[in-house]
This record gives structure tokens, sequence and C-alpha cells, in this order.
């Protein structure tokens, strides 16, 4: 399967999953030990930024720097979430 069509699936996946993750004022380094640890044990994880977080940037900068944080996929932004993978 290809690079896109996993992806594809992922984000299918993830189109009914909870978030379980919200990034706030606090910013990304206030959850990325959180995220990591959800990411041992679930394949996807998917994460709400708060307006606080984002400051002056986007919801997909933030999400960038939150996957490279954790060593992690973004697999996808849509409005002020994010998928992990």
């Amino acid at each position: 399967m290809s690079d896109r069509a996993d992806r594809q699936a992922l984000r299918k996946e993830a189109h009914d999953l909870d978030v379980t993750v919200w990034v706030g004022k606090g910013g990304i380094d206030a959850v990325a030990e959180e995220l990591a640890d959800q990411l041992k044990d679930r394949e996807l994880v998917k994460a709400k930024f708060h307006r606080a977080a984002r400051g002056g940037t986007t919801t997909e900068e933030v999400a960038a720097e939150l996957a490279d944080a954790v060593d992690a996929t973004l697999v996808e932004t849509r409005g002020n979430t994010a998928v992990y993978h």
C-alpha cells in the first residue's frame, strides 16, 4: 500500500476518534509527554488546540511542532484539531 493510501486510511479511521489531548495556554511542552504516552497505547491520537496555544501561529504550525517534539507523524489537521500516528 502506498504512503498516500496509508495516510488516507488513517484519516478515515481518525474521523470518529474522540479528542484525548487538549493543548491550552501551557503550550506543547505541557502535553508532549501525555501525547507520547498515548501514542504508545494507541495507533492514533486526536488533539485539540485552543486559541491560547496557537498564539499568533496556525494550528498546522503548532501541530507540526508537537509532532516533532514527540517524534510522531502528523496525519492531518482540520480546524483546530490534529491527528497523530
